[in-house]
């Protein structure tokens, strides 16, 4: 027999009866019922109960065996009595009478127990976070982002792609986040910086004649931590093909995500086709770049309905600046005074002056009948309100009618007329509501897109059980930086723009207005409200990267010590080609239903980037420092 184990712990079936078996794992949970002792002896495979009683030679060492000890136990398989069966093991079935036990690796009192389902502050769960894995949930998802990453390794080869390896040390990227940098022992007082993606590499990549690449890259970027943010590295799936316009881009990759999410879903809905809507699209009817498709709620410019209206406050906004918008929030079943006050005081708790509603509901009283302001009783929808109607005209009783009232005092300003065209436009019925934000949309989409994601919260209108995959697309290449007075990149500054090449060389500075509504070839993946990955058409010609350089006020000298490497080559016959990087530590939360990533990654750091378990950062001895000929300067 093996020196530790015959059998995993999650292997024993009822086949097995009467075999005798060696296990060995970690005790899980000890109980004594009358004398008698059960222990869940637990390894990566599963967990087996194994029993021992007085009668039992190992009994007395099992009298001292304590949570999380490492033991290894001899024994024989027995059904387990009438009644105490536990379907949810697959091992529930059979227990393990112990002959012997040997222990191979005694634990001291924990920190945090293993067992149980128990919340602990983050700070322990990562300094401790080899006693955190062994939980079941947090192993299950270390296991599942495994099971992902292969899954993902096996949808690329299948179309053609070919995995290399990048290197770790490199210069500094493009990408917008703060370098780590490695100093040099041998160039003193240069540096190193790891990659925040293989973005420049994977691009030559396809300069040197490769072609359909593909690598789980790691990303360091030194950036505040968040949720869906490590603070300083991360995963993604990088990949590059050349020769390809943006939907065969998009006909490699979504095939591969698709297969994913639908693999990894547990059941859930997973989209067939990815919709793609326009960057702009999706800031007016979402509130933001990255919209969750689950909340049904769809935004609209109402700017017309308010427009020398009676609510004075909108109207004055729109009469002041020809940018200005009113935006309505629909909230469907969301027409109650609680509710709306609700809402109000939520907007109040964000830094907002409140928020202004409409509530409508049905009312029947005397009514001279006059419908059509009130009540399009052509509408299908209104059918039984039609009926109601008719029902009353047939009778004579005129006088009586079922009509639609809006409520509060934006409707009470705005007047009957226009409250009932803002109700048909939006397609509301009564126990309905609408919610306004006005002004610049510059400045209050902030607000509008958190304010439809809490109404779709609180009014139980999201989908939790399907993953709503989109493109993003469509974005601007440029934007006007106001601190600065000057056009800065909007988004990668190695995106090909939107234009024919000889209409974008012959932009210049007077073409301000067209250069900032150009478009860059340019996408994302989102899904359920969040950002998965980043991809582009690169621009691979010389000229036109010192040109679009040109225009975000870099000259050629500050193009050249930058990305100097990457234009020589480019000038040397580059291929168009393109590409994205799906996130794998989001693709991965997201499968897991976890809302923050340090759930599925094995050793994370902590919100100030710290590894509290390894101890880094930490300072360096003055014998580094001297080989590395650097002198610490702290801040004062």
């Amino acid at each position: 027999m093996h020196r530790y184990r015959s059998h995993k712990c999650g292997e024993l079936r009822e086949a097995d009866i009467g075999a005798e078996v060696r296990l060995s794992g970690w005790c899980h949970r000890i109980r004594d019922h009358g004398g008698v002792l059960f222990i869940d002896l637990r390894d990566h495979y599963g967990l087996t109960q194994v029993v021992a009683d007085p009668d039992s030679p190992a009994f007395k060492v099992a009298e001292t065996l304590r949570a999380e000890w490492v033991v290894r136990v001899d024994g024989k398989v027995r059904r387990r009595p009438g009644g105490t069966e536990n379907p949810d093991l697959p091992t529930g079935a059979v227990e393990v009478y112990i002959r012997e036990i040997e222990v191979l690796g005694p634990a001291g009192e924990l920190p945090m127990p293993v067992f149980g389902d128990q919340e602990y502050p983050e700070e322990t769960r990562l300094k401790y976070r080899f006693l955190d894995l062994r939980r079941e949930h947090l192993h299950q998802n270390i296991m599942t982002r495994g099971q992902v990453i292969d899954s993902i390794r096996r949808r690329m080869k299948a179309q053609g792609f070919f995995e290399f390896q990048t290197p770790i040390l490199t210069a500094s990227s493009p990408e917008g986040a703060r370098d780590y940098l490695v100093p040099s022992r041998i160039h003193p007082g240069k540096f190193y910086a790891l990659p925040q993606a293989p973005q420049q590499f994977k691009q030559l990549i396809m300069v040197a004649g490769f072609d359909r690449y593909f690598q789980i890259a790691p990303c360091f970027r030194d950036e505040d931590a968040r949720a869906d943010r490590s603070p300083g590295e991360f995963y993604q799936l990088d990949l590059e093909m050349s020769f390809v316009t943006q939907d065969d881009v998009f006909a490699a990759v979504e095939p591969v995500m698709r297969g994913v999410f639908e693999e990894f879903a547990g059941g859930k809905v997973v989209t067939k086709e990815f919709p793609r809507i326009s960057y702009a699209e999706a800031l007016s009817k979402y509130g933001t770049d990255k919209p969750d498709l689950r909340n049904p709620i769809v935004m609209q410019d109402v700017s017309e309905i308010f427009r020398g209206s009676g609510f004075k406050i909108f109207a004055r906004i729109l009469e002041t600046s020809a940018t200005a918008a009113v935006w309505a929030i629909p909230a469907p079943g969301g027409g109650s005074r609680a509710f709306c006050d609700r809402m109000n005081s939520w907007a109040q708790g964000e830094g907002q002056p409140g928020l202004g509603y409409i509530m409508w509901r049905e009312d029947e009283k005397a009514w001279p009948g006059d419908f059509d302001v009130t009540l399009d009783l052509s509408k299908p929808d209104q059918k039984a309100l039609r009926d109601k109607v008719e029902a009353h005209l047939k009778e004579g009783e005129v006088s009586k009618a079922i009509r639609i009232l809006g409520a509060g005092p934006v409707a009470n300003n705005l007047g009957p007329e226009r409250t009932e065209r803002l109700r048909t436009e939006l397609g509301l019925k009564p126990g309905d509501a609408v919610f306004f934000v006005a002004g610049e949309p510059a400045t209050f989409i902030k607000f509008a897109g958190p304010a439809r994601t809490k109404v779709g919260e609180e009014l139980k209108l999201i989908a939790k059980d399907r993953f709503e995959l989109c493109w993003i697309v469509d974005f601007p290449m440029y934007e006007w930086n106001e601190e600065d007075k000057k056009i800065d990149f909007s988004h990668n500054p190695f995106s090909m723009p939107n234009l024919p090449v000889d209409e974008f060389l012959a932009l210049d500075a007077a073409d301000h207005k067209k250069i900032l509504s150009l478009k860059a070839i340019q996408y994302d993946i989102v899904c359920n409200g969040v950002e998965l990955s980043s991809g582009a058409i690169r621009n691979h010609r010389p000229d036109v990267m010192k040109k679009a350089f040109a225009i975000a006020g870099y000259d050629e000298s500050t193009l050249e010590q930058k990305f100097g490497g990457m234009l020589h080559a480019l000038s040397l016959g580059a291929p168009p080609h393109g590409g994205i990087a799906p996130g794998i530590d989001r693709i991965v939360m997201l499968l897991c239903g976890e809302e923050n990533l340090r759930e599925v990654v094995l050793f994370p750091m902590n919100q100030r980037a710290e590894d509290l378990m390894m101890g880094a950062p930490s300072e360096a001895t003055p014998k580094q420092l001297r080989e590395l000929h650097i002198r610490v300067v702290k801040p004062e």
